[in-house]
């Protein structure tokens, strides 16, 4: 039986076979009539679009690949006649892989071609063209899986407010504009910005006059290194006067005034921006203290915080520690003579006149215990269990203490014992006792003495006083077999 391509295979040869009989030649696909850089397409006006089939396209001998590697390519050429700006891509070719360079020539040959730039995987490309000046353009394929190629040349416009004459009338805040300047243009008299070195490149301008006195920020997005933002008053292009100036991206910050013209510039190289004018937005206060948990004996140290979103930074710097104090320090310090809670203010203002404020409770509390003495027996013997008393005083808060109790040893302390113990606020000379059981020892019996070292320690509290929380026995205990 036979298969199925057996057939197919036998059609097609008898199909040959009677076309050649008949006489008649069968159709085979050809390459591109702009196959070769010798047979560019000539493009002699502007917007162009061309189609072409680029299945059976090659690469001749010579032929540049700057970019990606196009085993399929097809040449156009442009000669403008006039400075201009132009933008290319292959959108509607039926592939995505495809890959598009620029060049000039430095002779008539293929080898004598400069690179200019490339886009690929469909991609666009601007750029400013010079009267006189030929451009070449190699269109193909990265993968050469060929078929339907789109080649499209159209030149770019001047924006609407390239002159200082039609800027863009900003009404409203916030204000966002999104523009092509790649051919944007620079008049003649256009002021040079202070933060601006090099020769202008490409301006637009905006003009915005508010109808109510305040701080007004803008900046350009999509911004290139050589990206400037310049305002200024006045009536005319060689009238004006510079207000601010930014570069690479800075915001510009101002005290805008009511009824009065404010005029943008915008440089760049090229490219498509974005420029935001809006209300400046307020500065954030803040602060912090050191301590957390002050007394009346300490210098407690406050640090700003405040940031200002727009950079324009902080001009007065304002504090009322709510107790009467006050100070204008960016990093004051203070100390209280009283418990309490106390409600600090802290208030910056910015250059611009921008301000904001935050406040804090600070709570003053006074914690302190102190022991006042360690009782110890006299002389004891080894085996003999006896009571080691620590008396604390606290004239305070209520506290709940911790006593840690050790011993001496050669070469110094060893921990026997300890525990917490609420400790109520008492007047006078009276005392909270802790008391502990000890039995002594042989070790102690062999250095005939034993001195007691208790330590306090107040829990969930920092003892403003730490000095007198720890003590010793005096005497020590004599110790006998």
């Amino acid at each position: 039986m036979l298969t199925s391509n057996f057939l197919t295979r036998t059609a097609i040869i008898v199909a040959v076979l009677m076309l050649a009989l008949s006489g008649v030649q069968p159709a085979y696909a050809v390459a591109p009539a702009n196959d070769n850089f010798s047979n560019a397409i000539t493009i002699s006006a502007l917007p162009f679009s061309d189609v072409v089939d680029i299945t059976e396209a090659t690469t001749e001998p010579g032929e540049p690949q700057p970019s990606n590697y196009s085993p399929q390519t097809v040449w156009y050429s442009f000669t403008p006649a006039a400075n201009g700006v132009v933008i290319a891509d292959m959108a509607g070719s039926i592939f995505s892989d495809t890959n598009l360079n620029i060049y000039t020539a430095s002779g008539p040959g293929i080898g004598d071609l400069v690179f200019l730039g490339s886009v690929s995987w469909g991609g666009s490309i601007s750029f400013n063209y010079q009267a006189g000046t030929t451009y070449y353009f190699q269109a193909g394929s990265i993968d050469g899986v060929g078929g339907e190629l789109h080649f499209n040349l159209q030149e770019v416009p001047p924006p609407a407010n390239d002159d200082f004459a039609n800027a863009m009338i900003i009404t409203s805040l916030p204000f966002d504009d999104y523009v092509d300047i790649s051919a944007a243009t620079v008049q003649a008299g256009e002021p040079q910005p202070s933060c601006q070195f090099d020769p202008l490149d490409k301006t637009i301008w905006y003009a915005f006059t508010p109808t109510e006195s305040g701080s007004i920020s803008a900046n350009v997005l999509n911004f290139s290194f050589s990206s400037t933002l310049a305002a200024y008053t006045g009536s005319s292009l060689t009238g004006l006067t510079e207000v601010g100036c930014s570069n690479m991206g800075s915001p510009l910050t101002f005290q805008a005034e009511t009824a009065t013209t404010y005029y943008f510039q915008i440089n760049e190289a090229g490219g498509l921006i974005q420029f935001h004018l809006d209300a400046t937005p307020s500065p954030v206060a803040g602060f912090f203290y050191n301590p957390a948990d002050p007394s009346i004996f300490d210098t407690i140290q406050f640090s700003d915080q405040s940031y200002d979103p727009v950079y324009v930074g902080f001009q007065s710097f304002a504090w009322d520690f709510g107790d009467g104090a006050i100070s204008t320090d960016q990093n004051p310090t203070h100390q209280y003579t009283k418990d309490g809670d106390y409600t600090v203010l802290h208030s910056v203002t910015t250059y611009d006149g921008r301000s904001a404020s935050i406040s804090q409770i600070v709570q003053v509390r006074t914690h302190d215990v102190a022991i006042t003495k360690v009782l110890v027996p006299k002389s004891a013997n080894v085996g003999q269990t006896r009571t080691i008393t620590v008396f604390v005083s606290n004239k305070r808060y209520p506290e709940n203490v911790e006593i840690v109790l050790g011993k001496s040893v050669p070469g110094g302390f060893q921990w026997i014992g300890g525990y917490i113990q609420f400790v109520p606020v008492r007047s006078g000379n009276r005392t909270t006792a802790f008391t502990f059981k000890y039995t002594f020892t042989m070790d102690d019996a062999s250095i005939k003495k034993v001195t007691f070292k208790a330590i306090a320690t107040i829990v969930d509290a920092r003892d403003a006083l730490p000095a007198d929380n720890e003590a010793i026995s005096s005497p020590p205990t004599k110790i006998t077999k």
